[in-house]
């Protein structure tokens, strides 16, 4: 019953929300040319707003009641929380969670449609009417950053915070466990390995997940993973110059029997070429998730496969003692501090070959929405922005248009991103060094073309119970090099609207090409074959799962559990 009370106040958030947007856009559109009627109709649309501004009040009000309904004992919720030694609260409903993170999603899909018509009518208008379009855009934003402020408010009050986050770490100690046990077979002359060479012709981002790629082959097939990366072109003597090693017991790729990709489950030692050549491809590369992992993962986090693989980074990034000492070194060199948005550009090489250019006024927008929204539930005394570039002028011209704003990071870091320097123990340190703080910001705003971003995003989202709606980027969805389909299932049907738009039944499958943020996406229907544009509130994500090793004898034990609640 309590859930159901939950749904129904999602429903009138987003019935308030598309109510006002209706009528906003609806007024706008309007043709009439004198000044009155530019006048009348934004004094409709002002009256329009103080009926939401109404409407949001006793919205608060009825959250408040919920949050302090007496019938609601949050202490008793976590008295049995931390009485239960098999560890954790029971869980919201997945019809709950799914409900939940699709209204705030179709939330921020309506903003980008609406904002996109809007931006194309200043295009098209001239004088008062630009003027008074740009106060209804600046409202309308208003009234969108608070409906997200609503709606996330509810994860708080629901009475699921501390399950989630239980959650999160329950599946994240899981997982590590899983892969220590893998790394560290009791004979490791006897044991089945995947050999892994950290030879890849790219950048380091890049390298990073050429080595989570068989990371994940090999916890999917059960074999100890060898990575050989002497000579790195990061770094001569190899991975353990900087990171741990993968296994403290099995670091050579001997073996009585050794073949290449796929070889047969008895052949003791299988090298695995990169992912662009594998041939046959297995079920299990990404997107896809461990069957018995994935109805959790569905329930907890809103880009199940982003926390997938952040796990995979956890374990293999764990810092050299000498790493870390720089990373802390630096963290009080640059005074890094909260709140702080990470903002990572990247130009040289990229540009006009995988990515476009941005100017740095497109990231700031979204850093500027950030602290906005930020500043409805916290006052920020300082609106801080953690610079990672290839671009080292990049730093005067922010400190230069935006003063407001304290610019943190290093020039120099990007004076060694250049491409002559690139391949050099200062590079590493500083792309090592950029992704950490990138990962440790409250909120992303970059290019997710880039592997540099993605990277950062993985690592925040194995920091969080759910870290999917904390970046902005200007260019691509997620997505992983080498991956299979990312697929949207259509929950509503659509009649295109246009040559450039296609046909949706309920229950069609979309292979995803990527979201153009103005409401629509773009992909393939699966059943017709045809490709065209889309309304993204018209689909949810679908995940898709692959038999995995599922490591029966590996589980956490009730003591396991017990330790990680006393340390919360």
């Amino acid at each position: 019953m309590r859930q159901q009370g939950w749904l129904r106040i999602l429903a009138f958030l987003a019935f308030s929300w598309v109510a006002f947007l209706l009528v906003t856009v609806k007024l706008v559109r309007q043709q009439d040319t004198s000044d009155t009627d530019s006048s009348q109709r934004l004094a409709r649309a002002l009256r329009e707003l103080d009926k939401l501004h109404k409407s949001n009040a006793e919205l608060n009000a009825l959250v408040l009641d919920l949050n302090y309904n007496p019938r609601i004992d949050n202490k008793k919720i976590l008295l049995s929380y931390f009485q239960n030694s098999k560890g954790g609260l029971n869980g919201p409903s997945e019809e709950y969670e799914l409900s939940r993170r699709r209204i705030f999603s179709n939330t921020k899909e309506l903003w980008y449609y609406v904002n996109s018509e809007l931006q194309s009518l200043v295009k098209e208008g001239d004088g008062v009417k630009v003027e008074h379009i740009s106060k209804i855009k600046d409202i309308v934003g208003e009234h969108y950053r608070s409906l997200l402020k609503d709606i996330t408010s509810l994860a708080d009050v629901d009475g699921h915070a501390v399950w989630r986050q239980q959650e999160s770490e329950n599946l994240s100690n899981l997982v590590q466990k899983r892969l220590k046990h893998l790394q560290n077979p009791s004979d490791c002359a006897k044991a089945r390995k995947l050999v892994c060479d950290l030879n890849k012709g790219c950048g380091y981002g890049c390298q990073l997940h050429h080595v989570v790629y068989c990371f994940i082959v090999a916890y999917a097939t059960e074999r100890t993973l060898i990575l050989r990366s002497k000579g790195w072109r990061y770094s001569k003597g190899g991975w353990q110059d900087v990171f741990l090693p993968l296994s403290d017991t099995c670091l050579l790729p001997n073996g009585e029997t050794t073949n290449r990709w796929p070889g047969h489950r008895n052949t003791q030692v299988i090298t695995l070429p990169i992912i662009d050549s594998i041939n046959p491809r297995p079920p299990f590369l990404p997107l896809a998730l461990p069957e018995d992992l994935a109805p959790r993962l569905n329930v907890l986090h809103g880009d199940p496969v982003v926390w997938w693989i952040g796990q995979f980074l956890k374990y293999m990034l764990r810092p050299q003692p000498a790493t870390s000492n720089k990373l802390d070194e630096y963290a009080k060199k640059v005074k890094f501090q909260k709140p702080i948005v990470g903002v990572h550009i990247r130009r040289t090489d990229k540009v006009g070959t995988e990515a476009a250019f941005h100017k740095l006024d497109e990231y700031m927008i979204h850093v500027e929405q950030y602290y906005k929204y930020k500043e409805l539930t916290d006052k920020v005394d300082k609106k801080r922005v953690y610079l990672a570039t290839d671009e080292p002028k990049l730093f005067s011209e922010a400190k230069r248009k935006y003063p407001e704003y304290e610019i943190v990071g290093d020039e120099d870091i990007s004076k060694t991103a250049s491409i002559s320097k690139r391949y050099s123990d200062q590079s590493l340190s500083g792309i090592i060094t950029d992704i950490h703080f990138l990962s440790l910001s409250d909120y992303l705003v970059c290019t997710f073309s880039s592997q540099v971003c993605r990277v950062a995003y993985e690592i925040m989202n194995s920091l969080h119970p759910d870290a999917s709606t904390l970046y902005t980027s200007l260019d691509d969805i997620y997505y992983y090099g080498g991956q299979k389909r990312r697929l949207h299932i259509a929950v509503l049907p659509h009649e295109a609207n246009g040559p450039h738009e296609m046909n949706l039944l309920v229950g069609d499958e979309i292979a995803v090409a990527g979201n153009h943020w103005d409401g629509y996406s773009k992909g393939t229907n699966l059943r017709t074959k045809e490709s065209g544009l889309y309304p993204t509130f018209k689909v949810s994500p679908k995940i898709e799962t692959a038999p995995f090793a599922s490591y029966p004898d590996v589980t956490l034990s009730t003591n396991e559990l017990q330790e990680q609640k006393r340390s919360q």
